[in-house]
């Protein structure tokens, strides 16, 4: 057993001597895999407290823990809270990038190391990703949501239902339109799968995905799952839009 690990122990280091870890956004070499080059590091906008309740937008100064933004009080969200790991920026958006159109799948793990920290623990939590249309996975290869939610459930021993929610249709790419548009877009695009409903049973499901915007697709995602029994949704992403211009 002890011969085991040392050769183990010279294999890795081996690897890292031909292949070192290399930061997840420019490529620099680092100490250890998943692991940020300073530079890229100082440059994330990490969330948490003081936020909105239900959104999670950061607040500029504390208040009451149950404290809503104006948007949600006018006109709350089908979700019951959204927590991101970090504000949507030029680091994050070269991450998620990176994940979903370089073919790197072990940027998951990355994400999913630091939105550990928002993944609500309540008893039976189900982690459910936001699924790509059968046509985009065949291009791509993967659904990026998908591997997210998996190594949260590494990470946390929560169960995950990797096809619970279907995309009926290919919807067309959001960027560029309004936050009315958004949501015609993929208004009627999911549904669960057959005998999905027995999967919910009145649980909490964390819907996990990359970047929240305009919350039309978590918005539409939530609306299934709630239909269906879903005790409360809570949105777990690994960057969302902090400023933006959206309608």
């Amino acid at each position: 057993m002890i011969a085991a690990a040392a050769a183990r122990g010279l294999a890795v280091r081996a690897l890292d001597f031909a292949l070192p870890p290399r930061c997840p956004a420019c490529g620099l070499i680092v100490s250890e895999p998943h692991a940020f080059c300073l530079g890229c590091w100082q440059s994330l906008a990490f969330l948490g407290e003081p936020c909105c309740a239900r959104c999670g937008l950061p607040f500029e100064y504390g208040g009451d823990d149950d404290a809503e933004c104006g948007r949600c009080l006018a006109d709350p969200p089908p979700f019951d809270r959204l927590r991101a790991a970090v504000a949507y920026g030029e680091v994050a958006r070269a991450i998620a990038l990176k994940l979903k159109y370089n073919g790197r799948p072990g940027v998951a793990e990355t994400l999913a190391r630091l939105m550990v920290r928002h993944a609500p623990r309540g008893a039976g939590a189900l982690l459910v990703p936001v699924p790509l249309h059968r046509w985009r996975i065949w291009k791509r290869g993967y659904n990026q949501a998908a591997l997210i939610a998996s190594a949260l459930s590494r990470r946390t021993g929560l169960a995950a239902d990797l096809d619970l929610l279907r995309r009926t249709r290919a919807t067309p790419p959001l960027k560029g339109l309004g936050r009315r548009e958004r949501a015609l877009a993929v208004r009627g695009a999911f549904r669960l799968r057959d005998g999905g409903k027995a999967a919910l049973a009145g649980r909490p499901v964390i819907l996990v995905d990359d970047v929240y915007t305009s919350g039309a697709t978590a918005g539409a995602c939530a609306r299934v799952l709630k239909r269906a029994g879903a005790e409360s949704v809570s949105v777990l992403t690994w960057a969302r839009v902090v400023a933006t211009e959206l309608d």
